[in-house]
């Protein structure tokens, strides 16, 4: 799964990248993005694209209420053909969440401990993800949201989680944003593990655990203790 994430450029930064007009005003600076929060986000629609803002836990159009979206923060990438919260989407609105780091989180004895994932060029790690827009029935007012595509580890990961983010390569940032019908086994190739991209993995600070926590020390590497075998002393 990917429940916490970095975005620690400006969308002015971000649209550079990306080769995307800055329609978002963000200043960046976020360490502890979480699922309901407001991301940046890279979409296209014909031939405009375009950094925005959208909040993260898609809302499917048909959805009563929104609070249905706090569950809805990651898709599977096995079942996101046929999944009726997210094959429309995965249709026709599809999009890129570009964060400079992840975090995933390890059992290690009693304590999950949080370890955050990037890219060793530092440059930022393109997502797989999937828009909607949800009217709310109370104001009238669209929301747009979004989710982010899960698939089964890379090699890089394999022993951390059994899931991981869908990585785009950069070859393949047109065809993914391309909101015009596409050949669905086309798009499914591209949500396979991404092994092209070098990426550090390494344990941080529990801080990223509270929600409220948002800064700097949040990304900083810590030593994680190795459980020692157990000494007898002899009778």
């Amino acid at each position: 799964m990917c429940g916490r994430f970095t975005q620690q450029r400006p969308a002015s930064e971000l649209a550079e990248i990306f080769g995307a007009e800055p329609l978002a005003d963000d200043l960046g600076g976020h360490f502890n993005v979480a699922p309901t929060d407001e991301a940046s986000v890279v979409v296209q629609r014909d031939e405009r694209r375009a950094i925005t803002s959208y909040r993260w836990g898609l809302i499917p159009h048909w959805a009563s209420d929104a609070k249905v979206g706090s569950r809805m923060f990651n898709a599977r990438a096995e079942t996101v053909t046929t999944s009726p919260a997210f094959r429309d989407a995965f249709a026709r609105k599809r999009c890129l969440v570009p964060v400079d780091s992840f975090y995933e989180w390890k059992r290690e004895g009693t304590i999950r401990q949080p370890y955050r994932v990037v890219r060793r060029d530092g440059m930022p790690l393109a997502l797989a993800g999937l828009w909607a827009g949800w009217r709310d029935p109370a104001t009238e007012i669209v929301r747009r949201t979004f989710t982010i595509l899960t698939t089964t580890p890379n090699d890089a990961l394999a022993d951390l989680h059994d899931r991981m983010p869908v990585v785009v390569s950069e070859d393949a940032w047109p065809r993914w944003l391309d909101p015009a019908p596409s050949d669905p086994s086309e798009l499914l190739g591209l949500l396979a593990p991404n092994e092209e991209v070098d990426l550090d993995v390494y344990a941080v600070e529990r801080y990223v655990n509270d929600v409220r926590r948002d800064g700097p020390e949040l990304i900083e590497p810590v030593r994680v203790a190795t459980p020692q075998p157990a000494i007898f002393d002899a009778v």
